[in-house]
């Protein structure tokens, strides 16, 4: 077995396919079989599933993924020392939820490009549980995601605690009166999201269980909405208050349960750390 083969069976099982596993790797059919059919005698078990229309992982093969995983990234990680010079460099995959990306990265960037210069820096905004899987399969070096976590592979790094409040329009009546006026429209992002969670979960809190959910993708647009009077929705208040604060928007205070969003970094436990991974955590330690 060398590292090629299971960079073969990575491919066969990404695109289910040997004959498009043959295509991705460069390389022919009948290699792609007899690299797998190697690899099935070495380990003595099957690790695809065969059928007319594609093959699948079976659990030895899904062991066998996790350590592929595992050593693609221990050999990347050896190329970085091997190559390193006297100056950080390599490549840091960050994922963040879309108000960090929006508000919070820039600083980031510009702090860590000015004290590691040579190391590529590269953000990916996503819903909380795909940052996680991401983190957990090697697809993110690190992410920013919202506590709690409770995974056995992740190590964390709490970095703040914000306060979530209600947001509506600032012509909009007092609270009672909003709840009242059925059937009560929300301004959220899609399923998956931190806030539209605690907003519904706020609502569920006050007997409410009916509601018409309207499902944007970015901040600006939910804010847009919000200001218009089309719904309400949760959002950080210091976030509002500090590149918001001109728009025509009434905040309403949450209990210290729902209202505190803990924000962590997580990244992979039990797993070597590149150099820039390693100054990327300290950055963003407390003192």
């Amino acid at each position: 077995m060398n590292t090629n083969d299971l960079k073969i069976f990575e491919a066969v099982a990404a695109h289910g396919s040997f004959t498009r596993a043959a295509e991705a790797m460069f390389t022919v059919q009948s290699n792609v079989t007899a690299r797998i059919k190697n690899l099935e005698e070495e380990f003595g078990t099957a690790l695809f599933k065969r059928s007319s229309r594609k093959v699948a992982l079976t659990s030895a093969g899904e062991t066998l993924m996790h350590y592929s995983k595992q050593i693609d990234h221990l050999i990347k990680e050896a190329k970085e020392d091997i190559e390193k010079s006297n100056q950080l460099n390599g490549q840091l995959k960050i994922g963040c939820i879309e108000t960090t990306m929006a508000f919070k990265v820039p600083n980031m960037l510009s702090r860590f490009t000015k004290a590691y210069p040579n190391v590529d820096l590269e953000f990916k905004s996503e819903m909380r549980l795909d940052l996680i899987s991401d983190v957990k399969n090697y697809k993110l070096d690190a992410a920013f995601v919202s506590a709690p976590i409770n995974t056995p592979e992740l190590d964390q790094l709490h970095i703040k605690d914000e306060q979530l409040a209600i947001f509506a329009a600032a012509n909009a009546p007092e609270l009672e009166m909003l709840l009242a006026d059925q059937p009560i429209k929300i301004i959220v992002f899609d399923q998956g999201c931190i806030f539209r969670a605690r907003l519904e979960s706020w609502l569920n809190s006050k007997g409410i269980i009916q509601y018409k959910s309207i499902v944007l993708n970015s901040l600006e647009g939910i804010i847009n909405f919000v200001e218009a009077g089309l719904g309400i929705s949760i959002l950080p208040a210091e976030l509002i208050a500090e590149y918001y604060k001109g728009r025509k928007l009434k905040s309403f205070p949450l209990n210290k349960q729902l209202g505190t969003m803990s924000t962590v970094l997580i990244f992979r436990k039990n797993v070597s750390q590149s150099r820039a991974l390693k100054a990327f955590v300290e950055m963003n330690r407390k003192p």
